[in-house]
């Protein structure tokens, strides 16, 4: 374990409130006195835990569902469902774990991050694995007759890196009263703040007992493994509601989204926007052809294993510049591309037929997902990284009828570029109650400073008329 400490009074983000446990769960807390309190603690992102779980069997759930109008008899239908966990989304088919995750979302709706090809791309390039500190621990619930009704994408993890969703702090108060709060479990898309569904089942008239089933596995687990929590990141709307009524906390946050209305081309886009916004976006993509650059959008098969190399080149610049750790490997990109095929979008810029820069995208049943950018190393392009990330992003979409684009998250810098402030959700299962109050309380808060700033970002937007994200 490898940790930063410092000298503090309490924790910046968890408030400013003396935290005292009391035995109202039965339990004690050995609080240690240690030199100098922890600030922030922070597990190497390469940490593996120390011992793997094996594939665990959480049990056989009897689901009974009331006979349907049509059934003569009235009589009640009885489904056996068994839940286990594997240790690797290879040992599901992907064509199950597909069927999963198109009906959770819909076809319209299809996310391709929570496909079979993302997830196992993540594993068999070695970015989310033990080694990494990403254990996968993926929940699937059979029916009788072996078929596969729901699957979670779950992953026992030793650190908070590559979550976007922030619990450090969380883990300073653990440490700080002498508890334990890694390895946590984690249901997420490892390294991608993207919006999807989490809990993915069938459409079956099973579907809603299902969902619960899943849910109660995932407490379970936690319990069987004794971790500290369960969090959900960036689940649907539809979900982090559910999940309330399940005893999972809720948390908000923020990105910025471009909305389609109807756009025919970018110039009826920028009609739209105020005219200073609409000055400034021109002039910004009159520097890519002063720049003798060149544009490209190359999907599926017109990307080549050239691109990739030197598109990782291009990340890996990012990351060493930017956020000192890259989480993808090389051959992450090979694996993704050949399995998503067209729903890969790279936009690439030119210069003297020399690649210089790119923008990674994902193209799903409705929205393209921004996701990754890079450029040649200690070389500055002026405008190239609004160009390759937002505009041609923006042109994409209308292109291909699409409703919105993500473009990742934070970066208010966005909003004058036609992306307004939306809100995204996580949901945090606490198993001490004492520390659950603690971070419920300032769960409230935060939520508090979100929604505000969220209503003030809006209100300034960079559109002629008020527009819904």
């Amino acid at each position: 374990m490898a940790m930063v400490a410092a000298a503090s009074s309490s924790s910046t983000f968890l408030g400013h409130i003396p935290f005292q446990p009391h035995n109202t769960s039965g339990k004690t807390i050995q609080r240690k006195v240690p030199v100098r309190r922890i600030y922030c603690l922070f597990w190497g992102p390469k940490k593996s835990l120390e011992s793997a779980k094996p594939d665990v069997s959480l049990g056989d759930f009897r689901l009974r569902e009331s006979g349907s109008r049509g059934d003569a008899s009235g009589s009640d239908r009885v489904k056996t469902v068994s839940v286990s966990v594997v240790s690797s989304i290879s040992e599901v088919s992907s064509h199950e774990w597909d069927e999963c995750s198109c009906d959770s979302s819909g076809p319209e709706n299809f996310n391709p991050f929570i496909s079979h090809g993302f997830l196992s791309s993540l594993e068999e390039s070695a970015c989310a694995v033990k080694e990494t500190g990403w254990t996968p621990q993926h929940i699937v619930a059979r029916d009788e007759h072996n078929k596969v009704l729901g699957v979670v994408p779950l992953y026992l993890k030793s650190h908070s890196y590559g979550e976007y969703v922030f619990d450090h702090s969380w883990a300073n108060a653990y440490y700080h009263y002498g508890a334990r709060y890694y390895p946590k479990l984690q249901c997420c898309v490892p390294f991608t703040p993207v919006t999807g569904q989490r809990i993915l089942v069938r459409n079956t008239e099973y579907k809603d007992a299902v969902f619960d089933v899943l849910v109660s596995a995932l407490k379970d687990l936690a319990a069987k493994f004794q971790v500290s929590s369960v969090h959900i990141t960036f689940p649907s709307a539809s979900e982090w509601g559910k999940l309330k009524e399940k005893g999972f906390l809720q948390r908000i946050g923020m990105q910025y989204h471009w909305r389609n209305r109807n756009y025919k081309s970018f110039d009826e886009f920028l009609m739209d926007m105020k005219q200073g916004k609409r000055k400034n976006i021109r002039q910004e993509r009159k520097k890519i052809s002063a720049q003798n650059l060149t544009m490209k959008r190359l999907r599926g098969y017109e990307i080549k294993a050239k691109h990739w190399d030197t598109f990782y080149t291009f990340y890996r610049n990012t990351t060493d510049n930017k956020w000192g750790s890259a989480y993808l490997t090389r051959d992450f990109f090979h694996n993704m591309a050949s399995k998503l095929g067209d729903n890969v979008l790279l936009v690439v810029a030119e210069q003297d037929d020399e690649l210089v820069a790119g923008a990674l995208n994902l193209i799903g049943g409705n929205t393209i997902y921004g996701r990754l950018w890079g450029c040649l190393p200690e070389v500055y392009y002026p405008s190239l990284h609004f160009e390759a990330c937002y505009y041609q992003a923006i042109e994409a979409a209308i292109e291909f009828k699409l409703d919105r684009v993500e473009a990742g998250a934070q970066g208010e810098h966005k909003i004058q570029r036609g992306y307004l402030p939306v809100t995204t959700y996580s949901c945090h299962y606490i198993q001490d109650e004492d520390f659950r109050k603690v971070i419920a309380e300032f769960l409230e808060r935060e939520a508090a400073q979100v929604e505000l700033a969220i209503r003030l970002l809006s209100d300034s937007g960079p559109f002629k008329e008020a527009t819904s994200s």
